[in-house]
């Protein structure tokens, strides 16, 4: 009877697993990840036959080789990606991810050449003024949209390249920071650089642990606090949630204060990385182009469901294939391969859902008819027990 009763409790989790909303994003994950490289082989076969499957090969397992690159790069756009997801969660649409990305790598490389500190002190100082910097990127177009009701896509596009410029103006007009022969900032102090992973030949740091810490306490403050449950009742629906005597107005502004600091820290994570060069430091080279990492936090952000968690995980995925991408050159294809496919995966992702649905409906199918035939055979076990029973006691009499 235990048996049976444990039996029942496992069927109701599984039942309850892919009814679940995880679930069905999970599997809309998976399906615009393989109809996404399926699309790139085809693409590939039809560009180069005889060295599309090397280099599929490349994109998909390629990464694995060079995996201190697939955690470095996955950093910033980890960043982005939390930034543009936590601010969707509200009901905003934080396009400015490049701006503020920028914005902060600038105030983290100010402080960088500018402080001088002591210690362990100087890289977490660096870190900070780069969030702080993009808050001050993100907090303009949260406080439009809260007292002006100016659409934040709007202002924040804008911003990217107000932020752009100025941060390449500031860079060139500084002789401390910008190198003129080299067209390029200066390498940065070894005490001002966030320490080393240890991986050999790679850039990967503390930053990623960072990242990925943020990204877990982002979810804990979302699922688990008030908090997070008021600015997400201000994002399904501001004029109820007022009723309800939460602050709107408020609760926009610092949605946007958050994720700005959160693009702002990707782009401080970027910028204060020890090379692979002993004694450097990345560089910045001012040339008039927004940051990709803002809009590959985009891409990041729809592929993980705008979920913290998963956003993680696209992150990693993203950053693998793109570093296997860079591999598929050695057989003749371009780098800009891997950007197909990348933009090919976010376009399913749009649409996935729907054959999720319809995944999840065959195992939903599946499960209830195994557990229609587990209590047929159920039934007949009892009803053959009571037969034995019955021939039994007639055999006694």
């Amino acid at each position: 009877m235990g048996e049976n009763n444990q039996v029942v409790k496992n069927k109701f989790n599984l039942k309850r697993i892919t009814h679940s909303k995880g679930f069905s994003s999970l599997t809309s994950a998976l399906i615009a990840i393989l109809l996404g490289l399926l699309f790139g082989l085809i693409v590939m076969i039809f560009a180069k036959p005889d060295s599309a499957w090397a280099g599929f090969k490349f994109i998909v397992l390629g990464g694995f080789k060079r995996i201190g690159d697939v955690f470095y790069f996955a950093t910033p756009i980890l960043m982005t990606g939390l930034s543009v997801g936590f601010a969707y969660k509200i009901g905003l649409f934080n396009i400015g991810a490049s701006g503020q990305y920028t914005m902060g790598m600038f105030f983290a490389l100010y402080v960088g050449f500018m402080f001088d500190l002591p210690g362990n002190s100087h890289w977490i100082v660096a870190v900070l003024a780069g969030m702080l910097g993009g808050m001050l990127w993100g907090f303009i177009p949260g406080f439009f949209k809260a007292f002006l009701n100016v659409n934040e896509v709007i202002t924040s596009i804008m911003f990217n390249y107000i932020g752009m410029y100025l941060v390449d103006m500031w860079v060139q007009g500084s002789s401390v920071m910008y190198v003129a022969t080299k067209t390029r900032t200066n390498y940065l102090p070894t005490d001002v650089q966030i320490p080393s992973l240890g991986i050999k030949g790679s850039n990967v740091n503390y930053g990623i642990v960072l990242a990925i810490a943020i990204g877990i306490i982002l979810y804990i403050v979302l699922e688990k606090t008030t908090f997070g449950y008021e600015l997400k009742a201000t994002g399904y629906n501001k004029f109820a949630s007022e009723y309800a005597g939460m602050k709107g107005k408020r609760n926009t502004i610092i949605t946007m204060l958050i994720a700005g600091g959160l693009a702002g820290l990707g782009g401080a994570f970027a910028i204060l990385a020890p090379s692979g060069i002993a004694g450097s430091s990345m560089t910045y080279e001012p040339i008039n182009i927004i940051a990709p990492a803002g809009f590959n936090g985009i891409a990041v952000a729809l592929l993980g469901n705008s979920h913290p968690i998963g956003t993680i995980f696209s992150s990693i995925f993203i950053s693998h294939i793109q570093r296997g991408g860079t591999l598929a050159s050695l057989v003749g294809f371009k780098p800009e391969i891997i950007d197909v496919v990348i933009s090919v995966i976010i376009y399913f992702s749009a649409f996935a859902a729907i054959v999720s649905t319809a995944f999840g409906g065959i195992i939903k199918k599946f499960v209830g008819k195994k557990k229609i035939d587990d209590n047929s055979k159920h039934n007949i076990n009892e009803d053959s027990l009571v037969e034995k029973s019955d021939n039994n006691i007639k055999g006694a009499e």
